[in-house]
């Protein structure tokens, strides 16, 4: 026979609550330490990591860029005339004497017009040949006519002197005697006048031979310019040196300003690097640098910095010092590193993947352990080609990655396996 049991249905019910209530609760409490819970570090293989080690003491401070060799004196051959390319006589590469005839243009138009100017000059030369006759005839008549004066009046003067003797006497009359004095006086008044006139007569063809010889001088000149256009159709390389280009094909019509050639001096090269614009700004003339032909490094110092800045990059000529390496020529690609300033005594590390100078970046550091590496802030300085000062969040020992880790960027802590 079943015994009823009072109460058992209530203390069911009540153990049902209490067990809901602490279902309940828990539930939250087990949320937040979950969501508390960091996520569990990512495995990075340890050899697609670079790492380098914190140090202490002396760096120097230095740009990279890129660039050519360049020869230091360039000489551009341009075309002085119209003309057409009759004949090639050099290809790039020739060695070439300042005599040295690269090519030959011809212009038939220059050669008639130049061929006029000779004659011209000669008709020229003649007129003023026949001037400077003509003009001495008219000197010697002037001169004929004076000396006739002279004459005539010295004729009158020595009459009127006997006629005044014979007047004293008694022996001539007195108008016979002022007639005497009246010619004589005319005469010389004559005499002076055709004197004057000479003396202006010789001004006046001195005057008249200089405006003639003036043009033959004007058309000698203008000949001259012709004949050296007409020579100028042989062009000449002007310099001693290497041929670096011939830009003009046989038969090619040209017109004055065309650039025919272009030779330069290849024991005289110099290097010009193209700086990244936010690196140029401590480049100064008179730096050291050194520049790797991958044949050899040779050393030199800044000599020019452009002051334009283009596609991001500033042209910078570095100046060679010594003997160049063995295959060293223009238009040779180089790298080359130009020494800012010597630092003394800063904490630095090598250069990581991101990082510009005076910002602030994260960079993992390497736990004693060498498996795990968490990231931390760091506020970097003064820059170089491959180091970088560091003025906080390092200290000397620190082993930092210096690779790429932007994979990560949402980890603060990574393990390495």
């Amino acid at each position: 026979m079943d015994v009823p049991r009072e109460g058992a249905a209530r203390r069911r019910f009540i153990r049902r609550i209490t067990y809901g209530g602490v279902l309940l609760a828990a539930v939250p409490l087990l949320t937040v330490g979950l969501a508390r819970l960091e996520p569990a570090a990512p495995e990075v293989e340890r050899s697609t990591v670079w790492t380098d080690t914190v140090k202490r003491g002396p760096m120097t401070r230095e740009v990279r860029g890129l660039g050519t060799l360049v020869p230091e004196e360039i000489l551009w051959i341009p075309a002085i005339t119209d003309g057409r390319v009759e004949r090639i006589l050099a290809r790039p590469g020739a060695q070439v004497e300042p005599a040295t005839v690269l090519l030959v243009l011809r212009n038939p138009e220059l050669d008639q017009s130049a061929l006029d100017a000779e004659y011209q000059v000669k008709a020229a030369e003649a007129k003023y040949a026949d001037l400077k006759v003509q003009l001495e005839s008219q000197r010697l008549t002037q001169e004929a006519d004076v000396a006739k004066v002279q004459s005539e009046y010295q004729q009158a003067k020595l009459k009127a002197d006997r006629d005044e003797v014979l007047a004293k006497e008694g022996l001539l009359p007195d108008l016979q005697l002022k007639l005497s004095l009246s010619a004589a006086a005319e005469l010389s008044n004559r005499h002076r006048i055709e004197e004057k006139r000479l003396a202006i007569q010789s001004d006046s063809v001195e005057a008249q031979l200089a405006v003639q010889h003036a043009e033959v001088t004007k058309l000698r000149a203008l000949a001259g310019l012709k004949r050296s256009q007409v020579d100028s159709l042989r062009v000449c390389a002007g310099a001693t040196g290497v041929l670096q280009e011939l830009p003009v094909e046989v038969g090619q019509r040209l017109v004055a300003g065309t650039i025919l050639a272009k030779v330069a001096q290849p024991q005289r090269l110099k290097a010009a690097l193209k700086i990244p614009e936010t690196q140029a700004k401590d480049v100064v003339i008179g730096q050291k640098a050194l520049i790797d032909t991958r044949n050899g490094v040779v050393s030199g110092v800044v000599s020019r910095i452009d002051p334009a800045v283009r596609e991001g990059t500033v042209m910078v000529d570095v100046k060679l010092r010594g003997e160049l390496p063995r295959g060293a020529r223009p238009d040779l690609s180089v790298d080359g590193t130009i020494e800012l300033e010597h630092l003394e005594d800063i904490v630095y590390l090598g250069r990581p993947a991101f990082g510009q100078p005076g910002t602030s970046v994260g960079l993992f550091k390497l736990a004693a352990d060498g498996r795990t590496a968490a990231r931390v802030p760091v506020k970097l300085g003064r820059s170089s080609v491959s180091t970088i000062e560091i003025v906080e969040g390092l200290r000397p020992g620190d082993k930092i990655i210096l690779s790429d880790m932007s994979a990560w960027d949402k980890y603060d802590r990574i393990r390495l396996n």
